[in-house]
């Protein structure tokens, strides 16, 4: 009796079903939820289409290559290959990176960061395929060329309003990454140094006493005084927007993981501990932590899960327990029914409750491509880490 408990319990093991970690177990159940909700929405996508949300009715709404999150619905393709090793979504992952390429020949902004990155990046850590090297070292260049000397930082929006004259939003120091990797790639040392002038800039500018942050700076083109601090999509100019927050915390345990400097490291401590004194008890973010309306706010699937993946690499850099931790709690509340979507329900998407942006009163209490992708991101992360325990 002892020996068929062990066959059986061997056999659980095989099948990946025998995992005794719950973030584990529920990795293996998100991800055979993704593969049907992924190639749902593969189905329902036109030609050049790339999802975005859904709207009030729930039907799903698409963009095409140019808005800026078009790369996450490639990259969690990419993902899903890489979990589960499906050589379907490898090949759909490459069909819709592809579609990206249009990229290089259009007009772009920042985000051209995470367009590529997400999506070209993955693709060839994944693949070891070097037929889309020099398009991504073209697009990192481009990328650069938002750079000036007298700012220290690459220009994020190439429309002005208020008054803006070189604005620069935090969600930008997800976009150095893309510099980082073309630098290894291409030998081009000057594109990793734009990354760390931009992030030390930021780093000076953008953050309060707290560690909280900024949405966005303006600076003088010609000088680089910083001209005004403020909000776009937080609930107010001195509030701590949650995906900026988020933003911030992915960026500097990003930028120290890529290039070993300890003021990117300490950044990322403290903004971490300013972020985990702040949630919730769920772990999720309202999402604007200043928002008066708390605890009727609405919360912010985003940016747990882009909290969530920074956590655990903040773990895997420092080895301190309480950043991973704080993922499993906000990875059990998004795998939880209120959150995680049920099969062939949230127009194809995994997460529901993410917030885009309530300012502008758009995408708000919606799926995001943003959300399912450092959703699968963080899963992925944390499974690596536990295979190797």
């Amino acid at each position: 009796m002892k020996y068929f408990l062990h066959l059986i319990c061997a056999l659980v093991v095989v099948n990946g079903c025998g995992r005794n970690d719950e973030i584990n177990r529920l990795a293996d159940r998100v991800f055979s939820l993704a593969k049907i909700q992924y190639e749902q929405m593969n189905a329902a996508l036109g030609e050049g289409e790339f999802p975005k949300c859904t709207d009030s009715e729930g039907n799903l709404v698409t963009s095409d290559a140019g808005w800026w999150c078009s790369g996450f619905y490639p990259g969690a393709l990419w993902y899903i290959y890489e979990y589960t090793g499906d050589e379907t979504f490898r090949d759909l992952a490459w069909k819709h990176t592809r579609r990206l390429a249009v990229l290089k020949d259009r007009e772009t902004d920042h985000d051209i960061g995470f367009q590529i990155n997400c999506s070209y990046g993955n693709g060839m850590r994944l693949t070891g395929d070097s037929a889309d090297v020099a398009l991504y070292v073209e697009c990192a260049r481009i990328l650069a060329g938002r750079f000036t000397e007298e700012t220290g930082v690459t220009k994020s929006w190439n429309f002005l309003r208020n008054d803006w004259r070189y604005p620069v939003i935090i969600d930008n120091m997800m976009n150095l990454e893309i510099l980082t990797k073309a630098a290894e790639i291409s030998g081009d040392k000057s594109l990793q140094d734009i990354a760390v002038r931009h992030a030390q800039t930021t780093l000076r500018n953008h953050f309060r006493e707290d560690w909280s942050c900024w949405h966005l700076v303006d600076y003088d083109p010609e000088t680089g005084t910083v001209r005004s601090k403020e909000t776009v999509q937080g609930y107010s100019d001195g509030s701590a927007w949650a995906r900026g927050q988020a933003w911030a915390l992915y960026g500097y345990t990003m930028m120290y993981r890529e290039t070993g400097i300890e003021e990117f490291l300490e950044a990322a401590r403290n903004i971490g501990n300013m972020i985990m004194g702040r949630l919730p008890e769920d772990g999720i973010p309202y999402w604007d932590f200043d928002d008066p309306a708390i605890p009727e706010a609405l919360k912010d699937a985003s940016a747990g899960a882009i909290m969530a993946s920074a956590f655990i690499e903040l773990n895997t850099l420092t080895g301190d327990s309480h950043y991973l931790k704080t993922a499993r709690r906000q990875l059990l509340t998004l795998g939880s029914e209120e959150y995680l979507a049920k099969p062939g329900e949230n127009a194809g998407f995994l997460l529901k409750h993410g917030v885009g942006n309530i300012p502008g009163g758009t995408e708000i209490d919606v799926p995001l491509s943003y959300a399912d992708y450092y959703f699968l991101e963080a899963l992925v992360r944390y499974s690596k880490i536990t295979s190797e325990e």
